[in-house]
C-alpha cells in the first residue's frame, strides 16, 4: 500500500452537511472528511464505511481527507469521460445530424414539388380532348404558373395552351373541348 494513503473507518457523518470523520487504523487523531472529497461513488457514506484517503491541509492549516474512495462501493466515471468514450466509440456529433436533416430535407421537398407539378398537370388537363401542345425549352422559359386562372389575363393561344396543360385552377375551358379561349385567340374558324 501506497505511504501517502491511509485506510480508516468513518466515525461520524452529518448527511445533511456532507461531511464526518475519519478515524485512522494507524492513529487515535480523527481526520476530517468532506463529500467533495468523495467524487465519484456510487453513493453517500455511512458511519462504519472504510475509507481510503490521502490527507492535505486545508487553508488554515488543518489535516483533512483528499480524492477518498469507500471500500467496495464502485466508483463511477464522471460524465465528461462518459461523453468522451461515447465519442472515441464513433459516435455521431450532433452536426452530422444536422447534416442528415438538411439532405433529408432537399429530398423532401424535391419530391413534394414534383409531386405538386404532377397534380398541376393533372388538374391542367381533366377533360381534355385536343392533343396536348408539346412542352418546348421556350415555352417553358417564357411562360410560368403564377396564378393566372382567366381568357382576360393571357396575351396569346400558345400562353393559354401553356396554362390549361400546365396549371391549376384554369377557367379557361367553358365548354370542356380541350381548346381554351376560343372567342379571345384560339377560335377554331
Amino acid at each position: 500500500m501506497d505511504r501517502n494513503i491511509y485506510r480508516g473507518r468513518l466515525e461520524r457523518w452529518d448527511d445533511d452537511k456532507g461531511f464526518g470523520f475519519v478515524r485512522p487504523e494507524s492513529s487515535s487523531k480523527e481526520i476530517f472528511i468532506h463529500i467533495s472529497a468523495l467524487k465519484n461513488v456510487s453513493r453517500r457514506p455511512v458511519v462504519g464505511d472504510v475509507i481510503s484517503f490521502r490527507v492535505e491541509a486545508d487553508d488554515k492549516g488543518k489535516s483533512r481527507a483528499a480524492n477518498a474512495a469507500i471500500a467496495g462501493v464502485p466508483i463511477i466515471k464522471p460524465r465528461s469521460a462518459k461523453v468522451r468514450e461515447k465519442k472515441k466509440k464513433g459516435r455521431s456529433s450532433p452536426f452530422s445530424g444536422l447534416v442528415l436533416l438538411v439532405v433529408i430535407s432537399v429530398a423532401g421537398y424535391a419530391g413534394f414539388d414534383s409531386w405538386r407539378s404532377r397534380q398541376a398537370v393533372a388538374v391542367g388537363n381533366a377533360g381534355a380532348i385536343a392533343e396536348p401542345v408539346p412542352k418546348t425549352w421556350d415555352n417553358a422559359e417564357r411562360y410560368q404558373c403564377d396564378g393566372r386562372t382567366h381568357c382576360s389575363q393571357m396575351t396569346s393561344c400558345e400562353e393559354a395552351k401553356f396554362f390549361i396543360r400546365n396549371c391549376p385552377n384554369t377557367k379557361m375551358d367553358g365548354d370542356g373541348d380541350g381548346v381554351p379561349c376560343e372567342r379571345q385567340f384560339c377560335n377554331r374558324w
